[in-house]
């Protein structure tokens, strides 16, 4: 049997549980997850091999209207998602709307005649089914070329069926990557990550959005990987909220990032957080391009 190979991108609107979907289709804890927007900032890879395939699956961040250049990157990764897709899920969920971000919906049903586009309808554990067949129905005018497969990744319902037909339109190909590879994120990434996660979990309004982490040591030992890592904001009074009265708020992300460190690799985990401020990180492109992200222009 001739092996398969390809990438199936995942794109689509904040919140539509595109993480959940990929998280559950790779098997593993690959991209974080949380109820708010903007939760992925990457272009994530998870891979799954078997014998006679490879599925590079890339979770994207969700479609926004770019404010600053943090976002505009952000959409970058989304955008490229669209260019070299052998499969794309567009995801979408029961509460969506195709009037936010409609630019982005118009890319991609200029795509239905040169790339195979599956729709995701996610979250049907929440309605019933005539609400189900209204929106299948809504969804075959607007992408009338594309399959529609409703199911719940936080369930894991109907994931198995998707999951075997993207197996069935990967394209004869060679793998791209390692068959023990995973990922193509270095460890640091996933740490970032995890430290990232619990940021958003545990702080209110803007302060997970003005913050970036960066490893900056990364050592492991026989028994014991002994990490530091730095939190930056952009104002000193989100320092203060970080820190929280006697440090008592950065050892609880401290703490509950450890743990999930320590699950992710297996072994004990040694974890030292920092606090600095870096004024307007979010719009400065130097800056951006330091902490890895796609930056078209060269002036800061």
């Amino acid at each position: 049997m001739a092996h398969k190979a390809g990438f199936v991108n995942i794109v689509g609107n904040p919140n539509v549980g595109k993480s959940t979907l990929m998280n559950a289709l790779v098997g593993e804890r690959i991209s974080i997850i949380t109820s708010k927007a903007q939760t992925t900032r990457h272009r994530i890879i998870g891979i799954v091999n078997d014998t006679d395939y490879q599925i590079v699956y890339s979770d994207t961040p969700g479609v926004i209207k770019p404010n600053y250049k943090l976002q505009e990157s952000m959409m970058g990764f989304s955008n490229s998602a669209l260019t070299d897709a052998d499969v794309l899920l567009y995801v979408t969920d029961v509460l969506d709307s195709t009037e936010k971000n409609a630019f982005f919906l118009e890319k991609v049903q200029k795509m239905q005649d040169t790339t195979k586009i599956i729709l995701v309808i996610n979250k049907i554990d929440l309605i019933d089914q005539k609400r189900l067949e209204e929106l299948v129905e809504f969804w075959r005018s607007e992408l009338p070329k594309a399959e529609i497969f409703p199911l719940s990744a936080l369930e894991k319902f109907g994931v198995e069926q998707l999951f075997a037909r993207i197996k069935e339109l990967l394209p004869e190909s060679p793998p791209f990557f390692d068959k023990d590879a995973l990922t193509d994120k270095p460890e640091r990434f996933f740490v970032n990550e995890i430290i990232r996660e619990k940021i958003l979990l545990n702080y209110s309004k803007e302060i997970p959005y003005s913050v970036e982490v960066v490893v900056e040591e990364f050592k492991e030992e026989e028994k014991i990987i002994r990490i530091s890592a730095v939190i930056y904001c952009e104002r000193e009074s989100q320092k203060g909220i970080l820190i929280g009265k006697g440090g008592k708020a950065l050892r609880t992300v401290g703490t509950e990032a450890r743990k999930d460190i320590e699950t992710f690799f297996d072994k004990k985990v040694f974890l030292q957080l920092f606090v600095k401020v870096e004024k307007d990180w979010r719009n400065r492109e130097k800056k951006l391009r330091n902490f890895g992200y796609q930056i078209e222009h060269k002036n800061e």
